[in-house]
């Protein structure tokens, strides 16, 4: 159990670090904010290009986690939508991002990270991996939702393909395919600079977190959010576990075992940091702030919990 703290307690001991820089006046919430945006648009990207284009894409191409991932998130999305509406009443945007908070992982900021430790030799594919879901299908998902039912249909369409064709993960991750399916060898200079760039992505991410949970405006607890918090801590992480199972049968299992627990734990990360943003943007960024406060907070034992689960050997 100390080699599994060992692990989380590295991670949030860096996001506190970033929640006391802002509460003490270290760094102030626009300061703390640059941090993130560092790692969204340079260090976050430049991990993703590293990881597609530094070893063969039969190594990447691993159409059952895909699978796996992308049917436990959808299916958690669906529960959290028609549950929110159904049961809970809620208006429609709100059961929209009800389901984002429960289906769409912190990989980036906190998922790699704990694997960069924990699974230290798939970490890299794992975040290449669900990041194709979470930008190519969840994100789009979510804004395709929130604005239907805004604004009507229109044109969100075109709305959401200029965030994507914007969006430096997405263009990290199809810059890293051409270089990948081209066989083009890069110049050392680009090669160290894109390493010593992605390096940066670890560390920072997590203060960075830290940062924007410090300044989010929490002042009262919401009971409402409790199912987002059970939801994503909970539900999430046993969806992608039970999908990882069943896509054996279809024939895509995953090449290497790792694999298959890298993807549990990265689901039973919190939310992604960008989510209180985008819900703030649509009227719902209270509920989504104190959620992810909540589900950060418990994710310390709800994380080491699933390692001890997916991975019984570091005990």
């Amino acid at each position: 159990m100390f080699d599994i703290l060992s692990i989380t307690g590295v991670i949030f001991v860096l996001v506190a670090v970033g929640y006391g820089a802002v509460r003490f006046g270290l760094f102030s919430n626009s300061e703390a904010a640059v941090l993130g945006k560092f790692v969204v648009t340079l260090a976050l990207p430049a991990l993703i290009f590293r990881a597609v284009t530094s070893r063969p894409l039969t190594e990447i191409a691993e159409p059952g986690y895909l699978l796996a991932v992308l049917t436990g998130s959808l299916a958690v999305f669906a529960i959290g939508y028609v549950g929110s509406r159904r049961i809970g009443g809620a208006a429609p945007v709100t059961a929209t991002f009800r389901a984002m908070g429960i289906s769409c992982a912190n990989s980036g900021f906190i998922g790699y990270p704990v694997l960069l430790i924990a699974l230290p030799d798939v970490a890299a594919v794992a975040l290449a991996l669900n990041m194709i879901v979470e930008n190519l299908v969840m994100i789009p998902l979510t804004l395709a939702l929130a604005e239907s039912a805004r604004a009507g249909q229109g044109r969100v369409a075109l709305r959401i393909a200029s965030r994507l064709i914007r969006n430096p993960v997405v263009i990290a991750l199809l810059a890293g395919l051409v270089v990948s399916l081209s066989g083009l060898r890069l110049p050392a200079v680009i090669v160290r600079s894109v390493d010593l760039m992605a390096m940066a992505s670890a560390a920072l991410s997590l203060v960075a977190i830290g940062g924007t949970l410090a300044a989010l405006p929490l002042r009262s607890f919401g009971a409402s959010a409790v199912p987002v918090v059970l939801g994503k801590l909970v539900l999430h992480p046993l969806a992608v576990w039970v999908a990882m199972m069943a896509v054996p049968l279809l024939g895509l299992g995953v090449s290497d075992p790792r694999l298959a627990s890298a993807a549990v734990i990265m689901a039973a990360t919190p939310a992604m940091a960008i989510y209180p943003i985008l819900a703030q943007h649509y009227g719902a960024g209270r509920q989504a702030a104190l959620s992810l406060l909540l589900m950060t907070v418990l994710s310390f034992a709800t994380l080491s919990a699933v390692i001890a689960l997916v991975l019984p050997g570091v005990i």
